[in-house]
């Protein structure tokens, strides 16, 4: 398959969306659009299953064309397992966010641009091969997200929308410190090189990788809601519509974990060993505090937001365990919080737009008259404590297992606290999706609300398949992306 497809089908439906007039005209592209990159996604699966069968290659579909050649740039894409994933999650959560904003009124078509914008600069990133070129996909998705939030945002919205564009700008900056240390201490025939594959086979001196890893780790970090440098997340989150919330956690959050995989432990693995108790304690850190903050919140969208900083500290976990067990359960991780959070979002919005309010307090009673969107809630907040069945049981478990795999008093002591938190997290998801929809109505007003559309309940199916898909038979998952871990364990020297 030619992976440049995935880049030239959301640039020319969103260009379509520039010339096309009527709202009607404009919602059609966009599903049409998003419905092509779904198509396109598991075309690309069924391509790379059957390619995979008889390549052994780490990365298969590659194409390396010149971009710049003064700095040795390429165009150089290729996918793994891992890759797949990552882009078969974003094409599930784009046509789901395009089908909750079916309705959307003010400047729709700009709307929807910036929303099929952002979906190229997520399949640019995961196809990357080439630093620079992986860099610049990164940056092509802060802007939207920027637009996104600041024009179509709620409360305080401005404020929310500059300090996510400074945060993740500030994270970029540090990203390309760390690629340029790479780049200029790597020679590849006496020239220096931006290539992934080509990095990977150089000797980089141990002090050289701990110089540089934390600048590429922390700077990816920063997407993933890595403790200290989270506080981006509740106020970007709760701040964005709901189209922009779904793909600002159940993506953007990804690429930041995708870096610290693919970039930072892969290309400097004696670096990635050398601070791995650092990252676990950080992780923990996260896990743990953004379980008890979620504890603390009052309304639906920071309880998701917070739920977010909690569950990105089980990616973190997994890759700073550094097992193969560990690294499987952060992917995993990555496309279970990546569903279970989008159709979180897309719920709470459901329910905003009906009740005009995210307040657990003035809420309740919501299943007698809103009885699919209150089961796809309950549903949500069972995924999200782990419950058997679901993705997220799947996903922490292999995170859990993983990380009692790595030998030592220390990392058992860290996963018996990671492990500690499901019973918060069970908590605050019971205590919320009970005050919500359970009990008497408080609102007589609420007796007159609709249930879900039909494009709300294509969206919140959309996701549901690829949450059940994962937990109920995630053996295709693991198998996808197991040779793309073990790439990275092989690098790392040794299965621990």
């Amino acid at each position: 398959m030619n992976l440049t497809l995935l880049l030239i089908l959301p640039l020319v439906f969103s260009l379509l969306l520039l010339v096309v007039k009527g709202q009607k005209q404009v919602r059609l592209v966009a599903l049409v659009a998003a419905v092509v990159q779904l198509g396109a996604g598991l075309f690309l699966l069924i391509q790379f299953l059957a390619e995979r069968a008889t390549n052994n290659a780490a990365f298969l579909f590659e194409q390396n064309h010149t971009w710049y050649k003064a700095l040795n740039i390429g165009y150089h894409v290729g996918v793994d397992g891992i890759s797949v994933a990552m882009i078969l999650l974003t094409a599930f959560v784009v046509l789901a966010g395009v089908l909750v904003s079916w309705k959307q009124e003010t400047m729709h078509k700009e709307f929807f641009f910036l929303l099929l914008f952002l979906s190229l600069g997520a399949y640019g990133f995961f196809i990357s091969l080439d630093l620079f070129t992986m860099f610049f996909f990164l940056e092509v998705a802060v802007i939207p997200k920027f637009l996104l939030i600041g024009i179509w945002g709620s409360g305080k919205k401005e404020y929310s929308a500059l300090k996510l564009a400074l945060m993740l700008m500030a994270g970029s900056a540090l990203v390309f410190v760390g690629l340029s240390g790479l780049y200029f201490n790597t020679s590849i025939n006496g020239v220096h090189s931006f290539d992934l594959l080509e990095i990977s086979k150089q000797n980089i001196s141990p002090a050289l990788q701990n110089l540089f890893f934390p600048f590429a780790f922390i700077g990816f970090g920063i997407f993933t809601a890595l403790f200290p440098f989270h506080t981006w997340v509740p106020d970007g989150h709760s701040s964005a519509p709901t189209a922009a919330s779904m793909f600002l956690a159940g993506i953007s959050m990804k690429l930041g974990g995708y870096g610290c995989l693919r970039v930072a432990t892969y290309l400097m693995p004696d670096a990635a060993e050398y601070y791995s108790t650092i990252i676990i304690i950080l992780s923990c850190i996260a896990i743990l505090y953004g379980a008890f903050a979620t504890m603390m919140q009052t309304d639906l969208k920071y309880i998701n937001a917070y739920s977010s900083v909690n569950h990105c500290g089980f990616v973190l976990l997994g890759i700073g365990m550094l097992t193969k067990t560990s690294i499987n359960g952060a992917v995993l991780q990555m496309v279970s919080h990546g569903l279970m959070t989008a159709l979180f979002f897309a719920v709470i919005g459901m329910i905003y737009d009906r009740t005009h309010t995210r307040q657990v307090a003035q809420l309740g009673g919501l299943l007698k008259v809103m009885p699919f969107i209150s089961s796809v809630f309950v549903i949500a907040g069972l995924c999200s404590l782990g419950l058997p069945g679901l993705s997220g049981f799947v996903a922490e478990m292999t995170v859990f297992m993983g990380s009692w795999q790595r030998a030592g008093a220390f990392y058992h002591t860290a996963t018996i606290v990671a492990c500690a938190s499901i019973v918060v997290t069970a908590v605050y998801i019971l205590r919320a999706v009970g005050s919500s929809i359970m009990g008497p109505i408080k609102n007589n007003e609420h007796l007159q609300l609709s249930d879900a559309g039909w494009n709300e309940k294509t969206a919140a199916v959309v996701l549901l398949v690829g949450i059940l898909m994962m937990g109920i038979v995630p053996f295709w998952l693991t198998d996808l992306i197991n040779p793309g871990t073990q790439v990275i364990i092989q690098k790392l020297g040794s299965i621990k």
